[in-house]
């Protein structure tokens, strides 16, 4: 929405061309085209709508119902942060509840991607170069075989990381 809202702005201020947008924002001349005209037949024109939900109601047109069941996209996120989940364990546990109403893996990762980008970010910390050092120890304990015993013994992966931001 943010690119949308910044090329009608872009066309009805600054009145660039529809290349120059393009260039500007990095995207194709036939997109700028595609959503000025959207707008100008939808009657959108400046000022526009403060938040991004009007603008989107404004711009968007209806989706065809898929018959597919959209997964609870906050749940999966949280389970991600757990030890040893992946999408992909996600997924295959989204298929065996809905069956033929579920995405195919391709699909549900594209979703979980947009909506993951939508979300707002709420806390950017910034570290000096070399000023902290982030320790942690990573996954599962693995097994390590003592080669003149044969004895096996379980040891702990450690990680250190120098932080950095700019």
């Amino acid at each position: 929405m943010r690119k949308i809202r910044e090329i009608l702005r872009l066309e009805h201020e600054a009145k660039l061309s529809h290349g120059k947008i393009a260039s500007a924002l990095g995207i194709s001349k036939g997109v700028v085209t595609k959503y000025i005209s959207l707008a100008q037949v939808r009657g959108v024109a400046c000022p526009l709508p403060e938040d991004d939900a009007s603008l989107k109601s404004l711009l968007s047109t209806p989706r065809k119902p898929t018959g597919k069941v959209d997964p609870d996209w906050f749940q999966i996120h949280t389970e991600l942060k757990r030890k040893g989940v992946t999408i992909q364990l996600l997924w295959e546990e989204y298929v065996a509840t809905h069956g033929t109403a579920a995405y195919q893996y391709s699909r549900f990762c594209d979703l979980y991607r947009q909506w993951r980008q939508q979300q707002k970010r709420s806390m950017r910390q910034q570290h000096l170069a070399g000023n902290k050092l982030f320790i942690d120890y990573c996954g599962p304990t693995i097994g390590v075989v003592d080669g003149a015993t044969g004895e096996i013994r379980s040891a702990q992966i450690f990680v250190a990381v120098l932080g950095a931001s700019n």
